[in-house]
Order: structure tokens, then sequence, then C-alpha cells
């Protein structure tokens, strides 16, 4: 394996992948921002760089400054985690021409799959459902135009180099398109530095299903099955869970099939995400592909007993697969609640302050994955996760029992912080979501009953 891997990353992810170094006896270098200085993670760390002030552009999505703490520190290895840089094929190119393994793709394959277009255009080739749209970008309103009229309403304008959802625009009907298009268009530069655009059909009701694929240096591909990841605000997931409750075996095989195909046409190496929308008849169609660790990787993790991380840095140390399709067996169920510094009740605007109290939940089958600790302070200038809550049991009622037992003991406080956990009850309590017939217009239904209400 690696003697010495830098983290290009914070937060509990970068502390996760912390614990699989030490798991595999590489030593820890962690770069951090000004605003990071007494993390855990730079507690836990064998080595620290200091990187930059507290915004990303200048700390964690500085390419130089992470390839200098690198080279510094002698690190061979560099795990991106996700978000930050992970999926920038430019620091994938720049670790490899100095000889610094990348713990992700290839460059190459980073920045075909996420160039959203070119990634649409391969899925089709290689055979995966496509919802109607372009294959290519809008090159302007009346091109946009044009297509709408062909792929019909309501539909969806996204950033072709985005994702995570940010960016993504829903047009209800032609009246709403001209400025719907501009704003996707001013979002896409000002997110991703890239203003191209792409129309799809929008599913208002339909259900957000991935597989989770490993592949390694010698062309074998693995699927660790499905999440599903319908409980949304904003289109980003709060609640995932495995396996997708009620999703017929001969849909799931189908997709499994289908993100299988997709990965050996790009040639994908390392863990990696093909999501799909999967609506009430059945049918699916691709979404896009996530070239990175994912947040919601503990649940497939906890049904499979596979260690998503360690299989990142086998596949990137040159070993082949440990796991045969045949040897993938999911256990059981298991659910995951983001937990995050924000109030539901303002449209989920983050809610980042000091924490006095931090009381995480514990108990047979509950994993935290974790950062914070009284006394820790949750930065404006992040994502406003605190925690990550994930419980299993051998079938979904159980496990949502045991999620709604976990969110009950946790306990979080501190001037002007406020969290999503009233909500996240909320949601385990709906009957849609009790019974597995929830879509991605849950959270959106929640949250209008309670303004109209």
């Amino acid at each position: 394996m690696f003697e010495k891997v830098l983290i290009a990353n914070r937060g509990e992810i970068g502390l996760r992948v912390a614990r699989c170094c030490r798991d595999l006896g590489m030593r820890v270098v962690a770069v951090y921002s000004t605003e990071d200085r007494d993390s855990a993670l730079v507690r836990m760390a064998d080595e620290t760089v200091h990187i930059g002030p507290a915004p990303a552009r200048h700390s964690y999505l500085n390419i130089p400054a992470l390839i200098e703490a690198a080279l510094r520190t002698g690190a061979r290895a560099l795990h991106p985690g996700y978000g930050f840089a992970s999926e920038n094929p430019d620091l994938a190119e720049v670790c490899e021409d100095h000889g610094i393994t990348f713990v992700g793709p290839s460059a190459t394959v980073i920045d075909r799959l996420g160039d959203k277009v070119s990634a649409r255009a391969l899925m089709a080739e290689a055979g995966l459902p496509l919802l109607p749209g372009g294959v290519e970008p809008a090159a302007g309103l009346e091109e946009a135009r044009a297509l709408a009229a062909e792929t019909g309403y309501p539909l969806i304008i996204k950033p072709v180099a985005g994702g995570g959802g940010r960016g993504m625009q829903v047009v209800r009907g032609p009246g709403e398109l001209a400025a719907k298009y501009r704003q996707a268009r001013g979002k896409a530069q000002a997110l991703f530095g890239d203003n191209r655009v792409y129309l799809e059909r929008y599913l208002a009701s339909a259900r957000h299903v991935e597989i989770q694929v490993l592949g390694d240096r010698l062309g074998n591909v693995v699927h660790l099955g499905e999440r599903d990841c319908s409980v949304q605000r904003r289109n980003q997931k709060i609640i995932e869970e495995s396996p997708a409750h009620g999703l017929p075996a001969d849909v799931v095989r189908r997709m499994g099939e289908a993100a299988l195909l997709g990965a050996k046409a790009a040639e994908y190496t390392g863990a990696g995400t093909f999501e799909f929308l999967v609506d009430d008849t059945g049918d699916f169609y691709f979404m896009e592909v996530n070239c990175r660790i994912q947040v919601e990787h503990p649940v497939t993790e906890m049904v499979t007993g596979v260690d998503l991380v360690r299989e990142q840095f086998r596949v990137a140390a040159g070993l082949p697969l440990e796991l045969s399709q045949s040897g993938v067996a999911p256990r059981g169920a298991a659910i995951e609640c983001r937990v995050n510094a924000e109030d539901p009740a303002r449209d989920f605007l983050p809610a980042p302050g000091p924490i006095e109290e931090f009381t995480a939940p514990a108990g047979p089958f509950v994993r935290v994955d974790t950062d914070c600790f009284p006394g820790h302070r949750i930065s404006a200038a992040y994502d406003p996760l605190l925690a990550k809550v994930i419980t299993w049991a051998p079938d979904r009622a159980q496990a949502r029992e045991r999620m709604r037992r976990a969110l009950d003991e946790f306990h979080v406080s501190g001037p002007g912080v406020r969290t999503n956990i009233p909500f996240l009850r909320r949601v385990l309590d709906d009957p849609r979501f009790a019974d597995g017939t929830h879509t991605t217009s849950l959270v959106a239904d929640l949250t209008s009953q309670e303004t109209l209400g």
C-alpha cells in the first residue's frame, strides 16, 4: 500500500479517510485552512500543513497548495474525499505529473464523466436509458426554446459541469423558460466557472436510486447494490437507505447491469456511483456518474460489510478487487440521516455557530460519522453537515425504529446553532416514508403543508 497519504479534505469525510489509513498502517497528512486549525482531523493526523484561509478557493480548492503539501511531506498518495476538488480532473492530472497517486479515477475518466453532456452521450452509446432532452448543451435561448418544444414540460435545466443538485432550475411551462434559462447559466458560471447548461424532461414525482460500483485497473467491475436517495431538499439528499424499499428485484437487477455496462464503457476505476431516476411504472433513466466516494456510502458498507474507502486505496495501489459479483451479498437494511446545522423553518438556511453540547447517539448497529465535539465551531464557510447517523437492522422497519431512537438521543446546542433533527424525525414518521412509497417530492410536500398550515 502507501506509507503516507495526504487527505485533501476536511470534516467528517477527512476523519473517515484518516481512520481507514490507520487501519491500513498508513501515516496521515492533513491539510487545513485557518478556520479548521483546531479540527478533529488536525488533532488526529501525523503531520499537518496549513494551506490557506477559510475560503475554499484559497485552501481546499487550491491545487498548487495541495500538491506542495504532498511534496513537502513526502506523501505518495492523495485522497480527495468528496466535494471540493474530488472531481476536478486537473487535480488528478497534476498528481500524476508529480508522481503522486490520486485515489480515484484517472483524469481522463473524471473529465469525460464530469462533463454531463459527454457522460450522457457515452452512456447512451453504452445502451443506458436517458430521459428525453438534449445530448448537447443549449447554446442559446432560441435553441433552448426549440429543444423545450421537443422535450415537453416540465423540464429541468442542469449545469454541464455541475453535480450534487446545485444550480438546477425546474421549468413548469414556456412562460418561465427565458428567466430560468438565464438564471441557470448565471448560477452555473458562478458555481462551476462554466455557463453551459442542458435540458431534459423533469420527473416531478420519481425515485432517486443510485448504484455503487467498484472497478480496478485490470478491468474488473462489480456493483454493490442500490441506494434510495429520494428524500431531498433543494435537490440535495438528506436521508438515504439501502436497499430501495419496494423496488422490484428485476428493476434492481437491470439497473445493476446498466451500471456495469456504463462503468466498463468508461473504463472506470475506484469507487463511483451511477445515479438513476425511477418513474412510477418502474422505468429508469440515467442521470449522472459521481466519480468519488459518496456522502451516503456508509449505508452500502452497512449492508455489504465492504469498506469502500479501503477498496479505493487497494485499487489506487494497483491491487485487484477482492470481490466478485457473486460474492456481493447485501444483508438487512440500513438508513442514513444527514444532520445539518440548518433551520428548516427558514427554508433550510444554514445555522452555524459554536457547539456547546454535542451528544451523539450510540447503541447496537448505530454508526455516527462526525468530526464535531463540544467546543467545535461550525463554520459558515463550509457545508453545514454536522454528522451522519446510520442505523442497520435485519429489516427496514427495525432500521427506521432504531433511527427514530438514535435521533431522540442526539443533542446539539450552541449560540445560533439550529439542526434539522426535528425535520428528520418528521420525515421518518410520515406514512409515505414509513411504507416506502415516498418520492423526491416528499420534502416539498411537507414544507408546503407547513407553509399552508
